[in-house]
C-alpha cells in the first residue's frame, strides 16, 4: 500500500483527494488529508461579501463533507516536513509518514509584512478582503463610507486571484453609483505593475475600463509603508497617496512550515517543475494549487487544470517512468465589472489574454476581454459549480490545455487549434499540450506495494502564526502622479450609520 499525504484541504487538496480516491482502491492507496480546521472556504466569495452580495454562510461549509469516504482527515496544524525521512511533523507532536507528499496549503495574506500593515487604522480606514474576517470588516466600512478617496492597492505580485483587486475596484464603482454617491467618491487603483494587468493586451483593455469609469491608475508603486497617522501609502521612491479608505492587498506568502522545512523560496513558495508540478528538491513531493512557483495565475482554474495533469502523470510516476504530460499554464479568469456584466481572460504560459469568443469561435457564448452579461452569469454560476462539481472531482467541460480557437491573436501564441476542442469538451482528449500522450490508464491502476503507515489521530489544534520577514523591496520607476488630492468629508467606518447618515446604506442579501 502506498501512502499519499495531502497537506491542505482547500480547492486543490480536496479535488485531488476525490480524484485519487475514485481512481485507486483503499487497499492500494492510503490517502490522508491534513488541514488546521473543518472549515472549507469558497474564497472567490470574499470579493462579494463587502458589497452585501453574499453572506458568510454561503462562503463556508464543513470541510469533512467534501472529503470522500476512505480518506483520513487529520485536523491539525503542520510544524514541518522532513523530506529525507519522508515524514510530516504535526503541531500535536504526532508524525505522519508518507511515500508521496502533495503540498496544497496555498498562500495567505501577511499584512504585518508591510510597515504599518497591522497599525491602529486596521479595521477602521485600512482593510483588505483576502480572508473572511477582513471581508466582513470591510463590508461595514463600505456600508458607512459617504465620500472621500478610496484607494485600492496591491502590495506585491504574485497574489491569489490577480484580477480580484480590479474586480473590487469595478464593483466599488458600481456600488457607489447605485447609492447615488459616486461623484462624492474618488477611486484610485495603485499597482506595482506597469499597467492595469500583467499582460499588454489585457492591460490595455482593463486600463480602458478603469478610465471609462473615471478611476485613476497609479503604476510602478513599490510600497514602503502604510502611514496610519497621516493616512497615506508611501512608496520607496517617496510618492505619497492619501486615502480616506484604503483597501490593500497584503503580501501573499506560503505557510511558515514551508520555511521551517527548507522547501521554499523567500516567499515560502515551493519551487516546482512548470509542467509536472513536481518539487525541484524532491521527486516524491508535488505542489498543487497556489503554493508553488508556476509562472501563471494563482487561481482556482489553474488548480483545476494542474490537478488534471497530475492525475494523468500519476500512473507513470508510480511506475518510475518519465512524466510525459505537461501543464501549459492554462488559466481562465472571470472579472466582475459591475452592473450585471463581466469580462473573461483565457491564457497560458506563452499566450497572453486575447480578445475573441470562448469556448467556441463566433458563437461563444462568452466573450474574451469584453464586458457582457454572459460573462457575469458564468461567474455567478461558478459558486454552484465549485461546491457541486469542481472540488468533488467530477468532470467539467473545460480542457486543461488551452485552445486558440476563437481568439483574435495579435502577437505570439501557443496552444491547440484543432478538432480536439470538441473531444476535450466531452472529456475524450488527454491533456498535456505538446507533451507525448501516454495510453490512458485504467480506472483503478495497480500500484507497487509498500508498507502502510498508521494515520495520526485527529486534533483541532491550530498552527501558531509567526510574523514573516518582508522580502527585499524592488525599486520602482517614477510614474505620472495621481490627480491632486481634494479633501472631502468622510465618515468613521466604525460609526453607526443610522446616527450619522441622512440616508443609511444597507447591504443587500
Amino acid at each position: 500500500m502506498r501512502r499519499v499525504v495531502i497537506l491542505g484541504g482547500g480547492t486543490a487538496g480536496t479535488m485531488v483527494a476525490n480524484k485519487l480516491r475514485a481512481a485507486y482502491p483503499q487497499e492500494q492507496l492510503h490517502l490522508t488529508v491534513v488541514d488546521q480546521d473543518d472549515h472549507h472556504h469558497y474564497q472567490p466569495g470574499y470579493l462579494f461579501l463587502p458589497f452585501g452580495q453574499l453572506a458568510p454562510r454561503q462562503i463556508v461549509r464543513a470541510r469533512h463533507s467534501f472529503i470522500p469516504d476512505g480518506v483520513d482527515l487529520v485536523l491539525c496544524g503542520i510544524e514541518s516536513v522532513d523530506a529525507k525521512a519522508k515524514t510530516v511533523q504535526l503541531r500535536t507532536g504526532d508524525q505522519l509518514s508518507y511515500d508521496t507528499l502533495i503540498i496544497a496549503t496555498g498562500v495567505q495574506p501577511r499584512p504585518e509584512a508591510t510597515e504599518g500593515g497591522d497599525g491602529p487604522e486596521v479595521g477602521k480606514s485600512v482593510h483588505h478582503f483576502y480572508d473572511l474576517a477582513a471581508a466582513e470588516s470591510l463590508q461595514e466600512a463600505m456600508r458607512t463610507f459617504r465620500g472621500g478617496r478610496l484607494v485600492i492597492h496591491i502590495t506585491e505580485m504574485p497574489i491569489k486571484c490577480p484580477v480580484a483587486p480590479l474586480e473590487f475596484t469595478f464593483l466599488a464603482d458600481a456600488f457607489f453609483a447605485d447609492k447615488k454617491i459616486r461623484k462624492k467618491v474618488e477611486i484610485v487603483y495603485v499597482t506595482p505593475l506597469d499597467g492595469a494587468f500583467t499582460k499588454p493586451i489585457a492591460s490595455r483593455e482593463l486600463g480602458d475600463a478603469l478610465a471609462k469609469r473615471n478611476i485613476a491608475l497609479e503604476t510602478d508603486f513599490a510600497i514602503e509603508r502604510i502611514d496610519n497617522e497621516t493616512k497615506e501609502i508611501v512608496s520607496f521612491d517617496d510618492r505619497h497617496i492619501p486615502f480616506d479608505l484604503l483597501v490593500t492587498v497584503p503580501l501573499n506568502m506560503g505557510p511558515d512550515y514551508i520555511a521551517a522545512s527548507g522547501l521554499g523560496d523567500e516567499n515560502n513558495f515551493v519551487p516546482c517543475d512548470q509542467g509536472t508540478m513536481q518539487s525541484l528538491a524532491d521527486p516524491d513531493i508535488f505542489v498543487l494549487g497556489d503554493g508553488g512557483t508556476l509562472k501563471t495565475s494563482k487561481a482556482g482554474s489553474v488548480a483545476h487544470f494542474a490537478v488534471d495533469i497530475f492525475m494523468e502523470n500519476f500512473p507513470d510516476y508510480l511506475a518510475g517512468r518519465q512524466l510525459t504530460h505537461n501543464f501549459d499554464g492554462h488559466a481562465n479568469c472571470f472579472i466582475e465589472t459591475g452592473h450585471g456584466k463581466g469580462m473573461l481572460l483565457d491564457f497560458n504560459y506563452e499566450t497572453q489574454p486575447y480578445t475573441g469568443a470562448f469556448p467556441l469561435p463566433v458563437v461563444g457564448p462568452m466573450t474574451l476581454l469584453k464586458e457582457t452579461p454572459a460573462n457575469h452569469w458564468a461567474k455567478v454560476a461558478f459558486r454552484w459549480v465549485y461546491w457541486n462539481l469542481l472540488i468533488t472531482g467530477r468532470p467539467l467541460p473545460f480542457t486543461a490545455d488551452m485552445y486558440l480557437m476563437g481568439k483574435k491573436v495579435e502577437d505570439t501564441a501557443s496552444g491547440t487549434s484543432t478538432k480536439d476542442l470538441l473531444l476535450g469538451l466531452f472529456g475524450r482528449r488527454k491533456h498535456g499540450g505538446s507533451a507525448v500522450t501516454a495510453p490512458k490508464a485504467s480506472a483503478r491502476p495497480t500500484l507497487p506495494s509498500s508498507a502502510a503507515g498508521k494515520p495520526a489521530a485527529k486534533s483541532s489544534a491550530r498552527p501558531a502564526s509567526r510574523p514573516a520577514a518582508r522580502p527585499a523591496a524592488k525599486s520602482a520607476a517614477p510614474a505620472a502622479p495621481v490627480p491632486a488630492y481634494v479633501a472631502q468629508k468622510g465618515v468613521d467606518s466604525t460609526a453607526d450609520a443610522a446616527s450619522v447618515l441622512p440616508d443609511p446604506i444597507l447591504p443587500k442579501f
